[in-house]
């Protein structure tokens, strides 16, 4: 275990496809405790600049930046996309690791309840300042999951990203982290792609939500080319998540599909 920056980053992880480990991202006064996951062709050193045209901002769920979104990160570097796992709850719990059990998600939810959009957006930006530092000839493609998810809508406002895609974020249409009027009505400014996925068997995300969801986006892209809607019959909340009890092999290939496109 090393520290960096005041932060504590664990012991780099090298694989034959990629080179990945904790890395601080500067927003200001706060520290971000992130997972930076390299391809296999740029592993000779995690600090140095990466030449390729592409890269992954990913937001966890409401369990923190655990294995599993690291796993995501992972992936993405072993197919030649260099991936940043950011957290979102730096104010609350900077180094929350969470299992999928009732505990943890109580506890997951409590840091939730206390993290607004306004936050959100400005750890994203930092992000995006830090891997257009690291990867200057990259366009950055973002990927949330469960509350990631709904971040990754609030996210697909920004101009540096060129696509989105909110996996399975609850609430978009009633609520926006910290207060305000729903995250859907922000659709309007989204200046890039956003892919919207959402599971017709997800209690979090009920058949009302999904109507909204899909009625908003092609409100604002009636040709669904820019901002689309992909819901899928009978899949759960969580379904790209092997480690969850709902996770779907054939529906997370589908995800998968969508990401690397």
């Amino acid at each position: 275990m090393v520290t960096i920056g005041g932060v504590s980053c664990g012991p780099v992880t090298i694989s034959d496809s990629t080179r990945s480990g904790w890395v601080p991202v500067a927003n200001g006064p706060l520290t971000l405790r992130c997972w930076w996951a390299m391809p296999a062709q740029q592993r000779h050193d995690i600090d140095e600049i990466c030449y390729l045209n592409r890269a992954y901002i990913v937001l966890p769920e409401v369990f923190g930046v655990n294995a599993w979104v690291r796993s995501v990160a992972d992936r993405l570097a072993a197919q030649g996309i260099p991936a940043l796992a950011v957290p979102l709850f730096a104010r609350t719990a900077p180094e929350l690791e969470l299992a999928y059990e009732t505990s943890d998600l109580a506890q997951g939810r409590a840091h939730k309840d206390a993290t607004t959009a306004s936050q959100i957006l400005r750890d994203v930006s930092a992000a995006i300042t830090w891997l257009q530092q690291r990867c200057p000839n990259a366009e950055v493609d973002l990927a949330g999951f469960c509350f990631g998810g709904h971040a990754a809508l609030l996210a697909a406002t920004l101009s540096q990203i060129r696509r989105s895609f909110d996996f399975y974020g609850a609430g978009v249409s009633r609520m926006r982290p910290g207060g305000g009027p729903p995250s859907l009505e922000l659709l309007p400014q989204v200046p890039g792609q956003l892919t919207c996925l959402c599971g017709t068997a997800d209690p979090l995300i009920p058949e009302e939500d999904r109507a909204a969801i899909q009625a908003g986006l092609k409100a604002c892209d009636p040709s669904g080319k820019r901002l689309r809607y992909v819901e899928i019959n009978g899949a759960d909340h969580g379904f790209m998540c092997e480690a969850r009890q709902s996770f779907n092999a054939e529906v997370s290939a589908l995800g998968w599909r969508l990401m690397l496109a």
